[in-house]
């Protein structure tokens, strides 16, 4: 009854207000379970940590990068990705918790905006990610990573990262509607944060992968972002030609721009739609 009792009040101001009070509501109930459940806040750094430890201080005279720069500037934009990979399976497994233990039928039941439950998860999640992403870039400055364009390029960089594990974000909620099994959720997360940075630019530059593997790794919208936050830092980029190289932003802009229409359009109609 307490979720409940958080979210009635939201429906008695009109348009936007309203709009703006459910979405405040529910995006407060969630970030109180997130202060009262931790482990979530340190699973979306742990990833970015480890590999900046291993990648950046174990391995780095190991790895090759184009031209003569630093690898812990290399690595750092994909490091901070992984902010974002890592929040997929916490956004999922709540939004499945959620369908699972009733409480988005009492959410239903109520004269709320339908949108505005699947928002505020997002609103809050957001957060979270950026909170993580402060984290992950102390702990890059402590390690070598620096910025050499200014500060309008250095705020460019994170915008594209907030932007980045918005997308993400709703990628988590459309996995959590789609799958109510935990177990299936955690395994699919767990390839998305594994998997994914290792066929980008992440940790490698594509022009170094095997030939059948670099047109994979280049179109990779990791990849682009990557290459993105990199040339707005002034931080070492790959060399390799083709298209997604020489235009970041734009593949940035469609491949972005592309998941978050799907993915919050289908979450919001099966959310609408489905009979829980």
């Amino acid at each position: 009854m307490t979720a409940v009792s958080e979210i009635a009040p939201a429906a008695r101001p009109g348009g936007l207000n309203r709009a703006v009070v459910e979405i405040t509501a529910v995006a407060g109930r969630r970030l109180r379970h997130l202060r009262r459940a931790p482990g979530r806040f340190v699973g979306i750094t742990l990833n970015p940590l480890v590999s900046m430890i291993v990648f950046g201080y174990l391995f780095q005279r190991s790895i090759v990068i184009p031209g003569d720069g630093s690898y812990q500037e290399y690595l750092f934009a994909g490091a901070a990705i992984q902010v974002g990979l890592a929040g997929v399976g916490p956004t999922a497994i709540a939004v499945a918790s959620d369908l699972s233990g009733g409480l988005t039928d009492r959410f239903r039941s109520l004269p709320i905006i339908r949108s505005a439950v699947l928002v505020g998860h997002t609103i809050a999640d957001l957060l979270v990610g950026l909170l993580g992403l402060a984290v992950i870039a102390g702990f890059g400055l402590l390690v070598g990573w620096r910025a050499h364009n200014g500060l309008l390029g250095v705020l460019a960089g994170f915008g594209v990262l907030a932007g980045f594990i918005y997308v993400m974000i709703w990628l988590g909620v459309l996995l959590g509607m789609a799958s109510r099994s935990l177990e299936t959720i955690d395994s699919i997360s767990t390839l998305v944060v594994v998997v994914f940075p290792f066929l980008s630019n992440a940790f490698l530059s594509a022009e170094y992968l095997p030939g059948w593997l670099r047109p994979v790794a280049e179109w990779n919208p990791v990849s682009a972002v990557a290459t993105l936050c990199r040339d707005l830092w002034g931080n070492p980029t790959t060399t390799a030609g083709g298209f997604p190289a020489d235009h970041p932003g734009v593949v940035t802009a469609i491949t972005l721009g592309l998941l978050l229409a799907i993915t919050s359009l289908v979450s919001l109609r099966r959310y609408r739609s489905a009979a829980f």
